[in-house]
């Protein structure tokens, strides 16, 4: 069976005056309809640079892909022209962005800038294209949608400004929607509303998300699966159960100890990771991590763990889950998965 989505052995590069910023080196992951994922981890871990290599966003130069491909239901988008990306994107592929104030248009109405994508899309005339804006209005919970179809950027809220980017982005019923750190700029109460308006609206569309996040406090409640990135390399992938009740990779430790737990009965004090990640116009030869992890075994040095299979479809790239590591799980605690 065809998958959704295939992102294959993905490598992105920058090209500076300093060398070459090898952001994502080697991702590869995949998403079938109405499923859920999540991209976790540090700023600068390569999260967006994905992202936006999907949706072809990245300006050239900088940007270069060195390798791989991204396959939307067998198409390799790398190889479309621009404007072919223009046809599919907003139509089968939509983007919450980060900061939707710089995102959206302050000098358009707010209806029209929803409209514009289902015109252009869509192949409706005016009229029907702003029945399809109120729909999408009221479908994000937009109180007066007639009123607030003709008002403008400046006039809304932050979360009403993201709910304004989720409608334009879902106007065209796409078959994935990729929310880059939809709820950054947000106070946690409208967090939490948009979180939900996501889920409710993944239920009655059926789209699959990729939710890119630092902040594994969120994902819980809306994905399926989590892959946790570090250093341009996705080091450990699963399910919301294994990433969250049996991590394998220290890295993904350090971040969970690193979330305030509400559902503990006992005091806990947040534990930051130490150290910096690495430079990647020079990446390590061995384990990206092993500079900033206590567990670290000689072998991390030199060589850069492959994916170890923790249990079905749970992996971590960690030399502790070595078949001779035995010991050293031991050592640490690590639990053995069937």
């Amino acid at each position: 069976m065809t998958r959704l989505l295939e992102v294959k052995d993905l490598k992105v590069s920058f090209l500076i005056p300093a060398g070459e910023v090898q952001a994502v080196r080697g991702v590869t992951f995949s998403l079938d309809k109405g499923e859920s994922v999540a991209i976790v981890g540090e700023s600068g871990c390569g999260k967006s640079v994905t992202a936006h290599t999907i949706m072809r966003l990245l300006q050239s130069p900088p940007a270069v892909i060195r390798g791989g491909s991204v396959l939307l239901e067998g198409r390799n988008l790398l190889d479309l022209t621009e404007k072919e990306m223009q046809k599919l994107r907003g139509n089968e592929i939509g983007m919450i962005f980060q900061d939707p104030m710089t995102s959206l248009n302050p000098t358009m109405k707010i209806g029209k800038q929803i409209a514009e994508g289902v015109k252009l899309h869509m192949d409706v005339n005016t009229e029907e294209a702003k029945k399809r804006a109120l729909d999408m209005e009221n479908l994000v919970g937009f109180p007066n949608p007639e009123r607030r179809y003709n008002q403008y950027p400046h006039e809304f809220s932050g979360g009403m400004r993201q709910r304004a980017m989720i409608a334009m982005s879902l106007a065209c019923e796409p078959k994935i929607l990729i929310a880059d750190e939809p709820t950054t700029a947000l106070d946690v109460t409208i967090q939490a509303q948009i979180l939900e308006l996501m889920k409710d609206i993944q239920k009655r569309l059926d789209t699959a998300i990729i939710l890119i996040t630092h902040d594994l406090g969120i994902v819980a409640d809306v994905c399926h699966r989590v892959m946790v990135m570090y250093a341009g390399k996705i080091v450990e992938s699963g399910s919301i159960d294994d990433i969250y009740h049996h991590p394998q990779h220290p890295y993904t430790w350090g971040l969970l100890k690193s979330v305030p737990r509400l559902d503990s009965q006992e005091k806990h004090r947040l534990v930051p990771i130490p150290g910096q990640p690495p430079d990647l116009i020079k990446p390590p030869v061995g384990c990206a991590f092993m500079p900033r992890c206590k567990y670290a075994l000689k072998v991390c040095v030199e060589h850069d763990p492959p994916h170890f299979q923790a249990a079905d479809g749970h992996q971590a790239a960690c030399w502790l889950l070595h078949p001779d590591a035995q010991a050293a799980r031991e050592a640490v605690g690590l639990e053995a998965r069937s």
